[in-house]
């Protein structure tokens, strides 16, 4: 087949554009930088802080947080908690931070407590646990347990709302905070018209991961930080007291609602890098 020849000035283009592409070709490894193993981290790397949301919530809530650590020079991550039960979530949380270069310091806040408890079983990386408003469930125990210890009743579960979702398994579909009761229920120190949003945006979870059963608890092996949020609603305050006894945390008390993060973003942030600096 015939082809016509190219001009001086094509010529010449595709001239410098072959020098560059060789001179890459020399230059580049192989694999992209994201597809490789970093650096080895050297000993006075700061650790990378990972963010874990629970239920009805996602990302977005640690905010403030996260803009106080990381104006402090501390990596930080937020992880997307699929919400779907402890055994899934974990492996999922485990998956990510296998892409983490490093020691590893675990924050959860709810049901973000559940996989966090999960997921680091094992995990030489991860050095401290932090639990904000927290479940810190033992082996066997569901968040339906967990709910009970100390005597309190969570009142959330007379307020929610199920609606099904592609292949859910028989009798169990996505859990929602009935929007009337979201602000009274979850963030009752937050201003009624951030609290409106959340409810309208709230991720669910499926009303399973309730009741399914949590595995070891890495608390066993990893030390521990408990915020117990003396004005929760969500998870009662007797519960978080005996959760964090049970694991041995370092336990403050502030007076919040469930979600510390935002309405007492800076004590939070003070308990994480307590953390951080004992471990």
């Amino acid at each position: 087949m015939y082809s016509k020849p190219m001009s001086r000035p094509v010529r010449l283009l595709f001239t410098i554009l072959m020098v560059l592409l060789v001179g890459a070709s020399l230059t580049t490894p192989a694999l992209s930088s994201a597809a490789r193993p970093g650096p080895a981290p050297t000993s006075g790397e700061k650790p990378t802080i990972v963010l874990v949301h629970g239920a009805f919530a996602d990302s977005s809530g640690w905010s403030d947080v996260a803009g106080q650590l990381t104006r402090q020079g501390f990596p930080v991550v937020a992880f997307s908690n699929p919400l779907r039960g402890p055994s899934s979530d974990a492996e999922s949380l485990r998956l990510f931070l296998s892409t983490i270069e490093g020691p590893v310091v675990l924050v959860g806040h709810s049901y973000g407590g559940v996989v966090i408890t999960n997921a680091a079983t094992g995990d030489p990386d991860v050095k401290a646990l932090v639990y904000i408003a927290a479940y810190a469930p033992d082996e066997g125990e569901s968040v339906a347990a967990a709910n009970a210890l100390g005597g309190g009743h969570a009142e959330v579960t007379d307020h929610l709302v199920v609606r099904p979702y592609p292949g859910a398994p028989e009798g169990d579909g996505d859990a929602y905070i009935d929007n009337a009761w979201f602000h009274r229920l979850f963030a009752q120190d937050l201003p009624a018209s951030t609290a409106r949003f959340m409810a309208l945006s709230q991720r669910p979870g499926a009303l399973s991961a309730l009741v399914l059963p949590s595995a070891a608890p890495a608390w066993r092996e990893i030390p521990s930080w408990y915020m117990v949020a003396k004005r929760d609603r969500i998870i009662p305050p007797e519960a978080e007291r005996a959760m964090a006894a049970r694991a041995g945390a370092t336990t403050v008390e502030v007076d919040s609602s469930h979600v510390p993060m935002m309405s007492r973003p800076t004590a939070v942030t003070s308990l994480i890098l307590q953390a951080v600096r004992a471990s």
